[in-house]
Formats: structure tokens, C-alpha cells, sequence
């Protein structure tokens, strides 16, 4: 079994979608013998139910057998009906007493036969599917010296799950074969249906499934016996997954912090955490005592030692039971009566919800369970497989989307992959394909692919180009059309760089990037044409960039006013183009240059742009209105950026129309909604004071001057100041904004060959270009603004260059 399934331990919301992740897609396939056995791929596992060709189409089996094909599949598993013909000389359509039969595959090898009798319901189907496929990874045994036998030979080695199940093929049987495909390259799986082996372990209750977790890999003495935890828990797959995840944490934790700033895999599964005050005078005492609290609620509870003296302001705004441990088993039975875990039930019909299912934790997964009967037309992407992959990338180039079938974030984007396969119908050259790595696992580890779900670009003699973009179909768009460029254009003339700069040369693809760069050199300038070249490479994809080095290249910057080495953007939305000197600029220098340039002067702020002007670390000037702005408010703003006026703040306007979260946000500055367009400045980033320009005053450059003056001389009064506290995601695995800017972090440093246009790509295809993350990275060296205050609020900030990521503060955005 693939090591990369040991990735549904990341959260039960991926777990969920193993088992509610219905796509349209997924319904029972009608084959010929022949048609199905050429159908076979090898190592992948197939169900196939063979029958005559006019049996009943309505019977209860295949009812079941239809509802099986989901889940199944989820698991890499393919199902189908083959329909048998009297002439058919197959060997299993040959005899009468064969059909009526389902049989197993991987690959064209028989794994098992399954009467239908046997495969009696869905969980019947899917338990007994995973039960021949997992025979590797789990143990059924009959008596208690197996039972010993396994657990010694595991002491010091590896833990064990051993389940009692009534019988094979119920639901609680299904719920521990889907618990062991996840888990049983970690932990040894051993399952009985023998109600003697069970009472001989001390468990009378016969007449329901436990689970057991044998904690032996700490055993390190043969003569021992291994601690054994009873999951309390009803056997569903969540339920499983949630013991077991209890069972890998920290038996015991020690702690400093103030509670409230602890996060563990128990808080993060709604179960409660006892915290254990230790002075230093008791330290080993309260820890002995502590270990042996955890061993007593482990599964139910999480135990923290707090290594401090017991203040009661560390508990502030936390709810907090203080009791004294003069009576340990009081304790044990006080938080063992007070603990609520939330049952989630299995879904049995697909078309009556569970009431825990409408409301998830995790948005990404509650919109992918909701959408899950949403037809996909997948045949507008060619799915690969380990057989297709090498053969189609050479053949043609080609988009590829790793994703895997099991997971929301992967499921919401593959929907977005296939909008995107709609958009390129009939006009792209580019191939778009797929590869879900939960079946072809070994497949993604050759192709780098750590995490779902990655897109990568791949041309013919080149090595890929990961996309790192916004999981959205406009990006992935914007993406794949600026990418035809391959790398800075090679201008050759005056005439051709007049076309690139008026947009006329690729005006095409003037609506995925609005500014132009052209970098101007003299032919001698060999090391600044290096630099700008590998800073075009770095983002290709994201802007339109071209070089022009020809013995005429004065011609240009005279016109232009440009002194060489230098960049000229053209904005072609605003109709201007500027020159920016790059002397003794380096790549990472020019990047940023770029970067900024791509930044608007009056933007729309929306949740996804955010992120990006919040890094100015500029006090945010916001114009709030319900729809389009006024012309005249725009021109009087544009006029004050133009006179700089506004250097030191980020002059943007936010449409509630399109940013609904606006009106939140106006909400926690007054006490009921004003009246709109409203103009605020927003100090962020120190201090946290909001200023609302006057309601009565119309929003011109003379009034709006004056008002940024009593600012700057602290004539006007705040009307709200923000709370200074951090602001965190409900769990850590939700902190995607550090996540982008840890990857923002990162800027290799490497050097690429110059490239030259689309058209003669195909002479450079022998030159191997190093795997490079196609996304706009900051340098490591960014520029900082100081924080505010009254007296210097429009002073031009000091410069330091160093690197702090705590100062990209982007999940404070919301809150504005």
C-alpha cells in the first residue's frame, strides 16, 4: 500500500471526504468481457460483477453494488458490470453456477471471488473489498496465543489496533478496513470475530464492536505486557481516526505559556485539555502524577503539565475549573462525566444528510460535500497514469494537475481545473491532463509533487514549472496564457519594441497582464542582461516581459528619457510608459522593481489582493462604497497620488457589492452602519486608530488635503482604536497566509539561458532549464515602513533591510 495515504492523518476534514465525496461521475459501468478485461491497468484493483447480459437491471445487488462504486473509488478502486453473452467463452461467463459472482483484481490477476449472498449490503461490499486487498496490513486470528504471539514479536517495534467485530462485513467491519488503508503502514491491524478471544481479554460486552490500542512499541522488556487503551467510542471511521490521532500526541505535555496560547491535536478534536500546576519545589511528584492522570483519561482528555506557580490573570477569558487533586479518581471521574465528543454518523443514505454534516469546520470541505452531486465533465482533461504519464508530456505540451481524490482542497480546485478545461476548449495548445495521486502515488514522488494539489507546466526539453498562484481558475488562466512567452522577448528592432510597448505585438494577452516591461542595454552589458533575463524567468507567467539590446537601443532611450541600463513599463490601461534606471540592479532587485510595478495606484480591495498591499505596511486610506465609485472622488485621490500627498499611506477603495465582508467591517468602526461612499484611514499596523473623514463634507482634493492635515497634526479624533491582540486562525493547520508568506520567503538564487520568442523555442528545446516555483516572491531583503504616530504619521519612513516575517500581518486584513 502507498506511503502517501499516511497523509490523511493532516484532519478529520479530509477524512470526510473519503466517505461523502460523491461525484456525478461515479456510477456503475456496463462492459463487454472483452471491453472490461482491456480495461485493466496494472497494479490498480477492480470489482467486476459478471451476469448474463439480460439479467434483472433493478435487482437489490446491483443497487448495493451502485452505491459501492463511490467509496471504492475513493479508495483507487474501479467497479463495473460486466454483461455476459450466451457465446461469450470467457471463464467466467463459461459456466452457469460461475455468474452471479463478483470478482477482485489488481492488474489481470484474480484476487478473490465474492459470491453476491457474501457482498450483501454496501459496507458488506466495501469491507470485503478492503479485506482481500489489505491482507498485508491486517490479521485475523481466532485464538488468544495469536493474539500474544503478534504482540510479542511487535514489543519495541510497532503498536497495535486490535478490533472484535460480530461478523465480517458489517459496518463496523467496514469502519476498520477503511481505518487500516489509512493507517496500516504504521500500525499493526489485527481483527477477530471470536467472542472467547475477546471475554479472554477481560471484555464481557459481546454483543457490541471495540477497538484496542496495544501501546507495544515502548516495550522493551519481552516479559511485559502491552499497555492496552479501549476506544470508548462507537467504531465509525471518525471515530477511529479521532482515537487513534489521541493515540499519537504526547502522552504528556510540559508548558509554560499561558494556556490560552496552548493548541494541541486534542483541542483541535473538541476534546478537553487538564492542565496540572507544578511548583518547582514538587516537580517530579506532579509529574509522576500527571503521566498517571494522562494514562487514565488518555483517548478522552489531553494532559498538560503547566510549569508555573498558579496565577489566577493566566486564565483570563479562558473557561477554567480550578479543583483541588486531593482525590485523583474524583478527577478521572469528574472530567470522564463532563467530556462530549461529537458523534459523527456515518452517512447510510446519500440522500438524507447527517445533521452533523451541515455545518463543518472546515469551509473547503462543507462547499466540496455540498457540491458533491455537481456533474464534471472530466473528459475535457486526460487523466494519466503511470503507464501514460512519460509518453503524453513528451508528446505534446502539457498543464498536469496533481490532486488527490480523498481531499477537499483538492476536490474544490479540481472543479476550478475543469472550468478552466472549458474556458480552453478549441483554443489552447496546450494539453490539459490530471493525475490523482491516490492511485499513482509512486508516480507523484517522481514528479517531486509533496503536497495537493500542484499544477505543473510541462514543454519538451525543458524541465517543469510549478505554478504557485491563487487556487482559482482566472489565476491558473492568467498563468498558462502569459507562460506562451517563454522567457523575456528578444526584441530585434525599434519598430517591434514600439509594437511590444503599445501592447499591439501580444495584444492578445493585454487582459492577463496590463503592464509591459521592456528592459533597454547596450550590447556590452553583458551581466545587467543576465540578471534582468533571470528575473524575467523568475516571473514568467505573471507579466509580459521583453529585452532589447541592439546597437540603435539609444534611439529608445532617448525618446524615453532612459538612462541604460533601464526598465520601461508600459501601463496600457493608463496609456503611460515609464523609465526606471536599473544601475547596479541585480535580479532580485529587478524582481521587486516588477513587482511593484504590477501594483495599482488606486486599487479594489478584495480578499485576495489584500494580503499583497497589507505587506506595504502602510496606514490604508479606504474609500467604502456600495458599488462603483464616483469619477470625481476617484480624480480628486488620483490627483493627490500624483502630487504625493500620499506616499505614506495606501489610498484603495473596497465595493460592499463585491467584497460583502466590508460591511463587517464598517460595522465594528461605528455602532450602526453610516451612510455611503465613507472615506476612512485605517492605522494597521501601530496604534490600531481609525479616522472617518466628515460625513458632511463632500469628498474633494482640497477637502480631503486639508483633512489629511489635522491628521498629521493630530487635530482629529479617532473614532474607533482596534484591539492590539493577535489574530489567529480557529487551528493552526488554517494559517494558509503564513503559509504563502513562508514560501514567499524562499528565493533561490540560480541562473537561466536567455530565452528567446515562442516561435523559436523549439531551437532551444536541448537546453535544460533548472524546476523553478513560478510565483512572485518578495527578495529576502524588503523594504520596511515605521510605525506611526501623530507626529511624524507623513514622514517618509526609515528604511531597513532585513527580513521579518512577523511584520507580514495578513490575517489582521479582515478585521481593517
Amino acid at each position: 500500500m502507498s506511503s502517501s495515504f499516511n497523509i490523511f492523518r493532516v484532519g478529520i476534514s479530509f477524512v470526510i471526504m473519503c466517505i461523502f465525496y460523491k461525484s456525478a461521475v461515479d456510477s456503475l459501468s456496463e462492459l463487454s468481457p472483452q471491453k472490461y478485461f482491456s480495461t485493466l491497468q496494472p497494479g490498480k484493483a477492480s470489482l467486476a460483477y459478471f451476469c448474463q447480459a439480460d439479467s434483472p437491471r433493478t435487482s437489490i445487488f446491483l443497487e448495493e453494488l451502485n452505491e459501492a462504486v463511490t467509496p471504492l473509488q475513493d479508495y483507487g478502486i474501479s467497479v463495473a458490470k460486466v454483461n455476459c453473452v450466451k457465446e461469450e467463452t470467457s471463464r467466467y461467463c463459461g459456466k452457469e453456477k460461475d455468474l452471479m459472482k463478483a470478482y477482485l483484481f489488481r492488474g489481470n490477476i484474480l484476487l478473490r471471488e465474492f459470491p453476491t449472498d457474501v457482498l450483501f449490503d454496501v459496507n458488506a461490499i466495501v469491507a470485503h473489498v478492503l479485506f482481500a486487498l489489505l491482507f498485508n496490513e491486517v490479521k485475523y486470528i481466532t485464538t488468544l496465543e495469536d493474539l500474544q504471539n503478534i504482540e510479542n514479536a511487535l514489543k519495541g517495534k510497532a503498536n497495535i489496533a486490535f478490533a472484535y467485530v460480530r461478523a465480517i462485513g458489517t459496518p463496523e467491519h467496514r469502519a476498520v478496513m477503511e481505518a487500516a488503508f489509512v493507517y496500516g503502514t504504521t500500525y499493526q491491524f489485527v481483527l477477530t470475530t471470536e467472542t472467547a478471544l475477546l471475554e479472554s481479554i477481560g471484555n464481557e460486552d459481546i454483543e457490541n464492536a471495540h477497538l484496542y490500542f496495544f501501546h507495544c512499541k515502548q516495550v522493551l522488556d519481552l516479559t511485559l505486557q502491552c499497555r492496552r487503551t479501549l476506544m470508548e467510542q462507537p467504531l465509525t471511521t471518525l471515530n477511529i481516526h479521532q482515537f487513534i490521532k489521541t493515540m499519537e500526541a504526547p502522552l504528556l505535555t510540559e508548558v509554560t505559556e499561558d494556556p490560552q496560547q496552548v493548541s494541541t491535536i486534542h483541542l483541535q478534536l473538541g476534546l478537553p485539555l487538564v492542565f496540572i500546576v507544578s511548583q518547582q519545589a514538587t516537580y517530579e511528584a506532579d509529574r509522576r502524577t500527571a503521566e498517571w492522570v494522562a494514562w487514565r483519561l488518555l483517548g478522552k482528555a489531553g494532559v498538560l503539565l503547566l510549569l508555573r506557580y498558579l496565577k489566577h490573570k493566566i486564565f483570563t477569558g479562558v473557561p477554567v475549573e480550578f479543583l483541588v487533586l486531593d482525590d485523583i479518581d474524583s478527577l478521572i471521574s469528574h472530567v470522564e462525566s463532563n467530556v462530549h465528543v461529537e458523534e459523527i454518523q456515518e452517512d447510510e443514505d446519500e440522500d438524507t444528510k447527517s445533521p452533523n454534516m451541515d455545518v463543518q469546520d472546515d469551509e473547503v470541505a462543507e462547499t466540496v460535500y455540498r457540491d458533491r452531486k455537481r456533474p464534471l465533465p472530466l473528459e475535457l482533461t486526460v487523466e494519466l497514469t503511470e503507464e501514460t504519464f512519460n509518453t503524453t508530456v513528451v508528446a505534446s505540451d502539457s498543464i498536469v494537475l496533481f490532486y488527490a481524490g480523498w481531499q477537499a482542497v483538492s476536490m474544490a480546485f479540481l472543479q476550478s481545473y475543469i472550468d478552466l478545461a472549458i474556458k480552453l476548449k478549441g483554443t489552447s495548445t496546450m494539453l490539459l491532463t490530471r493525475v490523482n495521486c491516490a492511485d499513482w502515488s509512486d508516480l507523484c514522488t517522481k514528479q517531486n509533487v509533496t503536497e495537493f494539489p500542484v499544477v505543473k507546466m510541462y514543454k519538451e526539453g525543458k524541465n517543469p514549472v510549478s505554478y504557485a498562484g491563487m487556487l482559482g481558475t482566472e489565476d491558473l488562466l492568467k498563468f498558462i496564457q502569459l507562460s506562451r512567452i517563454s522567457c523575456p522577448v528578444n526584441i530585434t528592432s525599434v519598430q517591434e519594441a514600439e509594437e511590444y510597448l503599445s501592447g499591439e505585438l501580444y495584444k492578445d494577452l493585454i487582459s492577463y497582464s496590463s503592464v509591459s516591461v521592456l528592459g533597454l542595454f547596450s550590447p556590452n552589458m553583458t551581466t545587467a542582461k543576465e540578471d534582468f533575463t533571470e528575473a524575467g524567468n523568475y516571473l514568467k507567467g505573471y507579466v509580459i516581459t521583453g529585452i532589447y539590446s541592439e546597437e540603435d537601443v539609444l534611439i529608445l532611450s532617448d525618446k524615453y528619457a532612459a538612462t541604460l541600463p533601464a526598465l520601461l513599463l508600459s501601463r496600457h490601461k493608463e496609456g503611460k510608459i515609464e523609465s526606471i534606471p536599473l544601475a547596479n540592479s541585480h535580479a532580485q532587485d529587478i524582481i521587486q522593481i516588477i513587482t511593484n510595478a504590477l501594483l495599482e495606484t488606486f486599487p479594489e480591495i478584495t480578499v485576495e489582493n489584500l494580503p499583497i498591499y497589507l505587506r506595504l505596511q502602510k496606514p490604508l486610506l479606504i474609500l467604502f462604497s456600495d458599488g462603483s465609485i464616483n469619477p470625481q472622488y476617484k480624480k480628486a485621490i488620483l490627483m493627490l497620488v500624483k502630487e504625493k500627498h500620499l506616499d505614506s499611506l495606501t489610498p484603495c477603495w473596497l465595493n460592499l457589492k463585491n467584497t460583502p465582508v466590508g460591511r463587517g467591517i464598517l460595522q465594528s468602526y461605528f455602532d450602526t452602519m453610516p451612510p455611503l461612499p465613507l472615506l476612512v484611514v485605517v492605522n494597521l499596523h501601530s496604534g490600531g486608530q481609525v479616522f472617518a473623514f466628515p460625513s458632511d463634507q463632500p469628498i474633494t482634493e482640497q477637502n480631503l488635503l486639508l483633512w489629511l492635515k489635522k491628521l498629521e497634526a493630530g487635530l482629529e479624533n479617532h473614532i474607533t482604536i482596534l484591539p492590539a491582540q493577535e489574530w489567529k486562525p480557529p487551528l493552526p493547520a488554517y494559517d494558509f497566509l503564513s503559509m504563502m508568506d513562508a514560501a514567499a520567503s524562499q528565493h533561490p538564487t540560480r541562473k537561466d539561458p536567455e530565452c528567446t520568442k515562442e516561435t523559436d523555442v523549439q531551437e532551444n528545446d536541448k537546453k535544460q532549464h533548472e524546476d523553478k516555483s513560478a510565483i512572485i516572491k518578495e527578495p529576502i531583503e524588503t523594504l520596511r515602513i515605521k510605525h506611526w504616530n501623530r507626529s511624524n504619521w507623513f514622514k517618509e519612513g526609515e528604511k531597513s533591510f532585513r527580513h521579518d516575517n512577523k511584520e507580514n500581518q495578513g490575517c489582521s486584513g479582515i478585521h481593517v
